[in-house]
């Protein structure tokens, strides 16, 4: 391949044109020493479902380092396109990184193409910045377990992705969740899925944000790591949607009235 930038044609690759000027998402982490005197901020916990009109994207607020809080408003619902959201269960400073390079390698394609990135290689490329971080995640400084929904234009229908920390994608075809406070809340959607009033994928907007809520909730009973919702401080669950018009996010004005429907137990 021929270094010389002056001959450089582009061709659609953005991690291409990041190794071309130098950038690499790993630092050298060789002498890193990682124990009780070195703590690594996390958050948790995240989820995704199918419902009437695309995905249900969730996540509270809390990020933690150790047994330390030490954040209670952290966004892990990210925009990465305007079809796209990516939601994050692990090391908050890795999954922002990884977030602001997809957007810019979905962006670059698009201009340098004349046409948006195919939804598999949008699903491919998280999984591509997810095996260049092993070297982090092993280490126990960078780990990431993401949620990945998207909206194929094409298709005509959302698809919702869970990644393990090597890069591992899994097609998830009713619901997912991750972070410290999922094991709570797995059982719960299954649950509501086969025998609940509604199968989930029969849920209106309106019900399947509530349930949301409800999940992010339990899920902050048993785990101290996720984040319960705070009225009295206007602090509320990330709640977004992802259907054939794009990422919408429940604004924070809308969030108060939602929270209060979804804890009445009528």
């Amino acid at each position: 391949m021929n270094s010389n930038p002056d001959s450089f044609h582009p061709t659609g690759d953005f991690f291409e044109l990041l190794k071309r000027t130098g950038y690499h998402l790993n630092a050298s982490s060789s002498n890193l020493e990682v124990g009780d005197k070195f703590s690594v901020l996390q958050g948790t916990t995240v989820l995704a479902f199918h419902y009437k009109d695309g995905v249900m994207v969730a996540g509270d607020r809390r990020a933690t380092a150790g047994n330390a809080i030490m954040y209670e408003r952290c966004d892990k619902v990210i925009p990465i396109d305007e079809y796209s959201l990516m939601a994050i269960a692990g090391v908050p400073a890795t999954a922002f990184e990884m977030a602001r390079i997809l957007s810019h390698n979905f962006e670059y394609y698009r201009r340098s193409q004349m046409q948006s990135m195919s939804a598999e290689g949008k699903i491919r490329a998280l999984s591509k910045l997810l095996k260049e971080n092993v070297g982090m995640a092993l280490q126990g400084v960078g780990a990431v377990s993401p949620i990945f929904a998207t909206y194929d234009l094409k298709k005509q229908k959302p698809f919702i992705y869970f990644y393990d920390m090597l890069g591992a994608e899994f097609q998830m075809h009713t619901h997912c969740a991750t972070g410290s406070g999922s094991p709570m809340i797995r059982g719960i959607l299954e649950h509501e899925d086969l025998w609940g009033a509604k199968p989930l994928v029969e849920l209106s907007e309106n019900d399947a944000a509530k349930l949301a809520v409800r999940l992010l909730q339990t899920a902050a009973q048993f785990d101290s790591a996720t984040g319960q919702a705070r009225p009295e401080d206007k602090l509320f669950p990330v709640i977004s949607t992802i259907t054939a018009k794009g990422y919408h996010f429940f604004p924070d004005e809308d969030m108060g009235e939602l929270f209060k429907k979804s804890m009445d137990r009528g």
